[in-house]
């Protein structure tokens, strides 16, 4: 009789009957867990990082909200403990509620400030996402065009014609839609054409050492002239270092994002000042 496959090492000692993968399997029901007490709870918050303008950065042009999520001590559980997890299920749907609903919130706080929110094409016609929204909408006349609702290119094209038919109705209310992660998906041109996205976030794998990578600088040239030619506002992500964005400012990048000029933090300086002015 022939002998089966043999295991790994890695399989035979982590593998989903031995006492490390039981061990992680639980851990991961355990941070799920959580998960969904926090949300039931609202136990969230945005982080908010600046997006600068590439001529000036002491300017910002908006702030990107990035959710997170508390545990009972108010310590955030790390989105890659289940971020993927929840992707397709409703809890995935939850969560960009709460996004939604605290971004709304701060808006109608902050009549200055202008905010990008993440959401997944999977939120489309999810009716309570759509319901945080016209409540915050109808707070004020201004919201609307204070919004930037970021949809990752990967998420696009799970459902390209429900998301081109649900941006026009959204535009027409004033909000404006980014494509986040731009180059790290797979958009067919023939759907790209027709999307009509406002704001073209690249993708930070093609920034990182773009001085003195090549490749990434023609990959990011290629990029920002789609995003010229299909008139989007360019926005260059992960940007770390002042070499980087030198290169991005001579290359003509509108805005920039990333550690260099601030990272997501839970209590923004615009939460303590004076609201911001609108950059324009």
């Amino acid at each position: 009789m022939a002998n089966g496959p043999k295991k790994t090492r890695v399989e035979s000692i982590a593998g989903p009957q031995s006492p490390l993968g039981v061990a992680i399997s639980a851990q991961d029901q355990v941070t799920m867990d959580m998960v969904r007490e926090a949300i039931v709870t609202k136990r969230a918050r945005l982080a908010w990082q600046p997006v600068v303008l590439a001529r000036d950065p002491t300017r910002v042009a908006f702030h990107e909200g990035l959710i997170r999520i508390l545990d009972h001590q108010n310590r955030v559980i790390p989105a890659r403990d289940f971020i993927d997890a929840v992707e397709a299920h409703e809890t995935g749907r939850q969560i960009d509620c709460l996004a939604l609903e605290i971004g709304l919130n701060t808006l109608a706080r902050h009549p200055g400030l202008r905010i990008s929110i993440n959401m997944s094409a999977r939120s489309i016609g999810y009716p309570r996402w759509m319901r945080v929204l016209k409540r915050g909408l109808a707070a004020s006349p201004t919201i609307g065009e204070r919004l930037i609702l970021e949809i990752t290119e990967s998420s696009a094209m799970l459902v390209p014609e429900l998301v081109i038919s649900f941006m026009e109705e959204l535009q027409r209310e004033g909000i404006a839609f980014a494509m986040d992660d731009f180059g790290s998906g797979y958009t067919a041109i023939r759907f790209f054409k027709d999307f009509c996205f406002d704001i073209l976030k690249i993708d930070g794998q093609f920034i990182r050492n773009i001085h003195a990578d090549p490749d990434n600088a023609a990959l990011v040239g290629a990029l920002m002239s789609i995003g010229r030619h299909f008139h989007m506002f360019t926005v260059a992500e992960a940007v770390e270092t002042a070499a980087e964005a030198k290169v991005l400012q001579a290359m003509g990048v509108e805005c920039l994002q990333g550690y260099l000029f601030g990272a997501p933090s839970l209590k923004p300086d615009f939460a303590t000042q004076a609201p911001l002015r609108k950059a324009g």
